[in-house]
């Protein structure tokens, strides 16, 4: 759908130069996804893998972030062989939806939804848990997950953007109760950034 070089906004990575990389097609289908653009497959252009590693390497970062949309719903196989060769480290975001994770990651953010249930075996190749708080239930769904995942799997609450005056306190009060969570903002949007 779009590749741009910033920074990372969200989770474990907050603050590093990254190229994203977002792929068409998804279909869990978030209300409050802020890019439902990205849900039809077939409404981007179709680029090869080396126009995309070429496009990212022309950028002094080297830690590429795979988004989407739902990047697992593409074999990722090649093109994280390829950005890897390049000197990248990769980075993928996945709602975890998908029959299999495809693709070699030296980061796995899961970060699930309500509106389709995930795949179990992402639990295990998760380094980072990152849920969404839309409403107050989403803190126990947040917590379903945890016994799943490996032990040093790190754990972020964030809230929907649109709810955040709402949810930040509540967020906020949890991680203070609960403190091996903690608080993903998207800075990303705080500093006006892609």
């Amino acid at each position: 759908m779009e590749a741009f070089y910033t920074l990372q906004g969200e989770g474990a990575h907050s603050g590093r130069a990254a190229y994203f990389i977002r792929l068409g097609g998804c279909d869990v289908g978030c209300h409050w996804c802020d890019v439902k653009e990205s849900w039809d497959v077939n409404a981007h252009p179709h680029l090869s893998i080396d126009q995309i590693v070429t496009e990212a390497a022309a950028h002094p970062g080297r830690m590429a972030v795979v988004t989407g949309g739902e990047p697992l719903m593409h074999d990722l196989t090649h093109l994280t062989q390829a950005l890897q060769a390049a000197g990248f480290k990769t980075n993928i975001e996945t709602s975890g939806v998908c029959e299999a994770v495809t693709g070699s990651w030296d980061w796995i953010c899961f970060s699930p939804k309500k509106f389709k249930k995930p795949n179990p075996a992402i639990y295990e190749q998760a380094h980072e848990l990152k849920v969404i708080i839309y409403n107050r239930s989403d803190f126990a769904f947040a917590e379903s997950f945890v016994p799943y995942l490996r032990p040093d799997c790190r754990l972020f609450l964030q809230t929907e953007w649109s709810r955040t005056k709402e949810m930040l306190p509540l967020i906020v009060e949890y991680v203070k109760s609960n403190p091996q969570w903690q608080v993903s903002l998207q800075t990303h949007k705080y500093m006006d950034i892609p």
